[in-house]
């Protein structure tokens, strides 16, 4: 697929309202414009001191997406601190949205799918928010940091203006409003032992989704841990973060000298090989639960009402009825080519065939897609080289019927990942997490539970 292929009209969109651009644009380089319509975040400047060369927008907010030069390895260098050492990660762009007020847990339980009533104090859960129709606004870590009072660390959404709407007609007795906390992950094999010499031993104590209030350099601060890694690690909310920024950022540079600390950008390679999603890239408002393999964010033994537990509950039995509502679903991916070593600047397109041989059926018996031989019939969301598996994976949708473990498929990768110019390479259907993570996490460990385990 070259870059100026249409956008594949023969890729099934039709339980969408609006498509997902599947045009292969390429990099199209561009300079980022600075400016004060999008906001800097308290670690802006300090990401410029540490070496930050490229950035994204995540929450109408900067976010450092490179340290290390390409000329000098780039993301797979970074990663290399990551699952070698510990690194710093500024992840402000996770905005807080703090509800506050005697009915918080209420209003909390009508706007996700779990149950909030059953999550204690002091402690998170990775949760999703649904819209009346199912699909997924936000899929956020929740914590409870009191008992009245609840922080929704965001992916990338407008949340603040959704659940500020959806109480204009309820009027729950609440406040809900962003705060000035902005978060920054510690992520790596050698994170406890940084962890532990700013917080003491009881760091080592806290279990996944744990909660700890403490100081970082007279600053307060909650710990989770939490991140989005799969590696061991940990997540520092600072409080009045605009205030105490450069405090608490070089304490924490102090404190990992000794422990190799690096300042990196989050590691999508490592998030992908341990299944997790990127709100936005994996999944989007018009995704419903079931297709993103989040399944088990949606239980049944939750009685109380919800947004969008109707539309859930009915999904679920067209799903068991063997007649999902949707075209596509998410799988993970083995493929061929040159190692993926950087952002796919586009959604790569998936077919069912090399283009070589007849459109085959699938195991059902059923035509696997109705395009012609070579054709795409869906497209990669998350790819990249895992350095421990040796070859490419991805995240990506694929017709339902083609979604099985082992179905094989071919993925139109762009010249300079390609094996050959202008031919797709092999992929196989496979099982994710693509790989055991050094630290599973709720996400991981709820999701092989089954359907019914994140209550």
């Amino acid at each position: 697929m070259n870059a100026t292929h249409p956008n594949s009209p023969t890729v099934d969109q039709s339980d969408r309202t609006v498509p997902v651009n599947l045009r292969q644009s390429g990099p199209t380089p561009v300079q980022m414009l600075i400016d004060t319509r999008i906001r800097k975040s308290p670690y802006w400047q300090l990401s410029m001191e540490a070496g930050c060369w490229r950035a994204s927008v995540y929450n109408r907010m900067y976010h450092p997406r490179g340290y290390v030069p390409e000329s000098e390895g780039g993301m797979m260098v970074e990663y290399e601190s990551l699952v070698n050492h510990v690194t710093l990660w500024n992840v402000a762009v996770e905005r807080q949205i703090r509800v506050l007020g005697p009915e918080a847990e209420a209003f909390v339980d009508f706007v996700i799918t779990r149950d909030a009533t059953k999550i204690p104090a002091m402690h998170a859960r990775y949760v999703i928010l649904c819209n009346e129709a199912g699909g997924v606004l936000n899929d956020p870590v929740l914590l409870r940091v009191a008992p009245d009072e609840f922080w929704f660390s965001l992916s990338d959404s407008d949340l603040l203006f959704w659940l500020q709407g959806v109480n204009v007609g309820r009027r729950f007795d609440v406040d809900i409003r962003e705060i000035d906390v902005s978060p920054v992950q510690v992520q790596g094999p050698k994170s406890l032992a940084l962890m532990t010499d700013l917080f003491g031993p009881a760091v080592a104590e806290l279990p996944s989704y744990g909660l700890l209030a403490g100081e970082v350099a007279g600053c307060p601060v909650i710990v989770s841990q939490t991140g989005f890694s799969g590696e061991k690690g940990y997540e520092i909310y600072l409080k009045d973060s605009t205030l105490h920024a450069e405090a608490m950022w070089n304490a924490v540079l102090e404190a990992g000298k000794p422990h190799q600390l690096a300042v990196v950008a989050p590691a999508h390679h490592r998030r992908i090989a341990a299944g997790i999603l990127s709100w936005g890239q994996d999944l989007d408002q018009e995704t419903l639960p079931f297709q993103a393999n989040l399944g088990y964010q949606v239980p049944r033994q939750k009685t109380a009402d919800y947004i969008g537990k109707a539309a859930l509950e009915s999904a679920r039995d067209q799903i068991e009825a063997g007649t999902p509502p949707y075209t596509h679903q998410l799988v993970g991916m083995r493929l061929g080519g040159k190692p993926i070593d950087d952002y796919a600047p586009d959604f790569w397109l998936v077919s069912a065939s090399s283009g070589a041989e007849n459109t085959r059926e699938d195991t059902a018996g059923n035509p696997g897609d109705d395009a012609g031989p070579g054709e795409p019939v869906g497209y990669l969301t998350s790819p990249w080289f895992s350095p421990e598996l040796g070859h490419n994976i991805a995240m990506g949708y694929v017709p339902v019927g083609l979604s099985a473990v082992g179905t094989q498929l071919w993925v139109h990768l762009p010249e300079q990942y390609a094996e050959e110019a202008g031919r797709p390479v092999a992929a196989e259907v496979v099982e994710v997490p693509f790989r055991p993570s050094v630290n599973p996490n709720q996400r991981e460990i709820l999701r092989q539970r089954g359907l019914d385990a994140a209550v």
